[in-house]
């Protein structure tokens, strides 16, 4: 179902709100199993073990099934690396099999939700911290204006966002802030419905924001105005629900840095298999479709052309040459026999072959990636990925491509 402003959506997508979680005990985390996970568990996004992936709601993401498969078959012990890591995907399936991770995303959005998955915290540490963060901020130092934030939440909800914006602005080191954060990111807007509130906005899409005037419009065409949402309640409600089960014990992190330049060593290793997705041509909208949950980490509070450095989408040639310099990056952070699968495809709009542009980005890496198999992904709209996002009415899906390559000696 269809609002005029994206998919009307539950929570968990299209599973409904929290109003049952909200009822039930929750196992101390100390007294609670760890379960073995297997593959037709990842093969269900409806698995109540998989909920921490789906903290928060991100569009231009694959399906978890995709590194999962990819990685059970390596080594113990082997890094993963994803340098187009978006919300964690790949960490999230590196972690399901006890393998270290690292994630790398130019996006502060992507990687503050990336964190949350490789974070390790019992529900209560977390409502325990909001409660706190709440009541030590009685007053937030700034709280915007005019006429988009009026309409967008209540004068009350707003103020509890803007005290606990403000803390972990100041402060997201710890795990339980990290998970507080990509909690809060989760339902920071989405759609209106009946029953207990599950988001904090008005009606609006639960993946990306609106830009105001469009929402304005919106919000008057059907006499909409926004509900008093606790922000406490929801932290309650969401925390038990997404982390209710235990997952093995996460190594690695998330860096927010542009993979197109040199990528550390994380603790003095290299790194022996890749799993990602790099943006597709003409996919320029990531950051700024963001806009409010960029704000909330610390930009702006209205849409604009963001400073992160990003790879080029809009021109062709500019495109195949950061393509390039991010797969020579990677190259130098991962050691020879290394293997890397790229998922890839193209925007209908657009035009041109995945296939080759792909090629010739790998070809013009400075370092030595071999093509070993180009394999069909399906198309797009299958699994809801990348470019379904970008256009109401965007055309024939585009079968997605997976490219398995291998890195040789110099």
């Amino acid at each position: 179902m269809t609002n005029g402003m994206g998919p009307v959506l539950g929570a968990s997508g299209g599973r409904g709100n929290f109003a049952d979680v909200s009822q039930r005990t929750w196992t101390p985390r100390a007294q609670r199993s760890l379960d073995r996970i297997t593959l037709q568990h990842v093969c269900n996004t409806q698995s109540p073990k998989l909920r921490l992936n789906g903290i928060c709601a991100y569009y231009a993401m694959f399906p978890l099934s995709f590194p999962y498969r990819r990685l059970r078959t390596v080594r113990r012990g082997s890094w993963v690396l994803d340098p187009f890591c978006g919300r964690g995907t790949t960490n999230v399936a590196a972690r399901l099999l006890e393998l270290p991770s690292v994630g790398v995303d130019s996006s502060p959005v992507a990687t503050a939700i990336a964190e949350a998955k490789l974070c390790d915290v019992p529900p209560s540490r977390v409502v325990d911290e909001c409660r706190k963060v709440l009541s030590d901020r009685e007053t937030p130092a700034h709280v915007p204006t005019g006429e988009f934030w009026e309409l967008c939440f209540h004068p009350k909800t707003l103020e509890e966002i803007c005290r606990v914006k403000e803390s972990l602005v100041d402060d997201c080191r710890s795990q339980t802030r990290r998970i507080l954060r990509a909690l809060m990111l989760g339902f920071l807007h989405g759609p209106v419905r009946k029953g207990l509130p599950s988001y904090l906005s008005n009606q609006m899409p639960r993946t990306y924001a609106t830009k105001p005037l469009s929402a304005i419009r919106f919000w008057r065409r059907h006499h909409l105005g926004p509900k008093r949402v606790s922000v406490l309640g929801l932290v309650e409600r969401r925390a038990g629900f997404y982390l209710s089960y235990k997952l093995p014990k996460p190594r690695g992190k998330i860096l927010q840095r542009d993979s197109r330049r040199e990528l550390p060593f994380t603790y003095n290793e290299r790194f022996d298999y890749v799993v990602t997705s790099p943006p597709y041509l003409g996919m320029n909208q990531y950051l700024r479709d963001q806009w409010l949950r960029s704000w909330f980490v610390g930009g702006p509070d209205c849409p604009s052309r963001s400073q992160v450095a990003q790879i080029t989408s809009e021109d062709k040639g500019t495109f195949v040459s950061d393509l390039a310099k991010a797969w020579t990056s990677v190259g130098k952070a991962c050691r020879p026999g290394a293997r890397m699968t790229i998922r890839f495809g193209s925007i209908p709009s657009q035009g041109g072959d995945p296939r080759e542009l792909i090629r010739t980005s790998l070809s013009r890496a400075d370092c030595r990636w071999k093509v070993l198999t180009i394999t069909d992904a399906g198309p797009s709209s299958r699994g809801k990925r990348q470019s379904d996002q970008f256009s109401p009415t965007p055309g024939e899906p585009v079968n997605e491509i997976d490219v398995h390559t291998i890195l040789e000696e110099d």
